[in-house]
């Protein structure tokens, strides 16, 4: 699963006060030409593809569409993500929100529905949604730092902190969010075995570790039939997508939620805490981290280390085809032998 995009709440650079709003950064709604600044990368991500320059084409219509319909007043974008539109919104009621609009993928299709499910208990909450156009009202999150930034805390510190919001996650009713159409693990880890069989039925240099590809086949089938339990998971928990908030330490956003076995989300988090690969004994420092995180959230040490082999692996069956070079993919198979020798596989 790739790191498609995050609404975290970056601003787009400075855009002159409106009128009546002086040396205020309160929502308003702008020329049509500031809603979409060429700096904005969803703009320039979403043009490489047909599918994404036809979302892009019908997308000034959908915010005006929205806009109107839930009677909000709207900033310029924040400036992030790949393939969401978001930007700050006031209500008809004075309240802040933001409105993110989404460009449309399986990754992306239940989000809402998640938001929903969790009810604002360390996530962000729904104002409203249009699940036919991928559009939704969201809580400002405010101040909205990303716990990937809050360098002033140990990365053991961050990790603790992540480690409460995914205890909460995980407890909201996951047979409801079958019911309501979240996909399972199982189905998606299922597309990746195949894959994964692909890639290593051909041939490849000496330095990529084909055997890694067999590994990961072996995982991404293995694993989610021989979970303890289902739970309802966030899909991409990585401290860019953990923001702080007023009325909680940390929220959640930018779900791309399953239903299946808790032990695969914590591996984007245990990566981008800071990067364990470039410390000098890599083996040591995610030895340490995976098992204070299995201990945190009460889950198995070794399906834990496992699940980040695969989901490591998972991030080369993709950049494979698109590196000339392998440079990158090489790297990550570097990476994931490192794992494999920290899990014993």
């Amino acid at each position: 699963m790739t790191d498609l995009d995050s609404e975290a709440q970056s601003p787009s650079p400075p855009q002159p006060n409106p009128p009546g709003l002086p040396g205020t950064s309160a929502p308003w709604t702008p020329a049509p030409s500031a809603l979409f600044p060429p700096t904005v990368p969803v703009l320039t991500e979403m043009s490489r593809t047909d599918s994404g320059r036809a979302w892009l084409a019908g997308l000034p219509a959908l915010v005006e569409k929205v806009r109107a319909r839930w009677q909000l007043r709207l900033g310029a974008p924040f400036h992030g993500g790949s393939c969401s539109w978001v930007a700050p919104a006031e209500r008809a009621d004075g309240s802040r929100a933001v409105l993110k609009l989404t460009w449309p993928h399986p990754e992306a299709r239940t989000e809402g529905t998640a938001l929903s499910l969790w009810n604002g208990d360390s996530a962000v909450r729904v104002h409203e949604q249009d699940a036919e156009h991928f559009a939704l009202l969201l809580e400002r999150v405010e101040p909205g730092d990303e716990l990937g930034r809050a360098d002033h805390l140990p990365a053991e510190d961050r990790l603790l902190s992540a480690a409460e919001v995914l205890r909460r996650l995980w407890s909201a009713d996951a047979a409801k969010a079958a019911a309501l159409g979240i996909d399972a693990l199982a189905d998606t880890t299922a597309g990746w075995a195949r894959v994964a069989e692909r890639q290593a039925a051909r041939q490849w240099p000496a330095e990529l570790d084909a055997g890694l590809y067999r590994l990961a086949e072996r995982l991404f089938r293995a694993l989610p039939p021989t979970a303890d339990r289902t739970v309802v998971l966030h899909g991409d928990f990585n401290p860019g997508n953990l923001l702080s908030a007023r009325r909680a330490p940390w929220l959640a956003i930018d779900a791309k939620p399953m239903t299946g076995d808790a032990a695969f989300d914590p591996w984007p988090l245990l990566e981008q805490i800071d990067d364990p690969f470039a410390h000098p004994d890599p083996h040591r420092v995610l030895r340490h981290r995976t098992a204070l995180l299995a201990d945190a959230v009460g889950e198995d040490v070794d399906r834990i280390r496992a699940w980040a082999v695969a989901r490591h692996v998972e991030y080369a069956l993709w950049s494979v085809d698109e590196d000339a070079d392998l440079h990158h993919s090489i790297t990550l198979m570097r990476q994931a032998r490192v794992l494999a020798d920290v899990a014993a596989l």
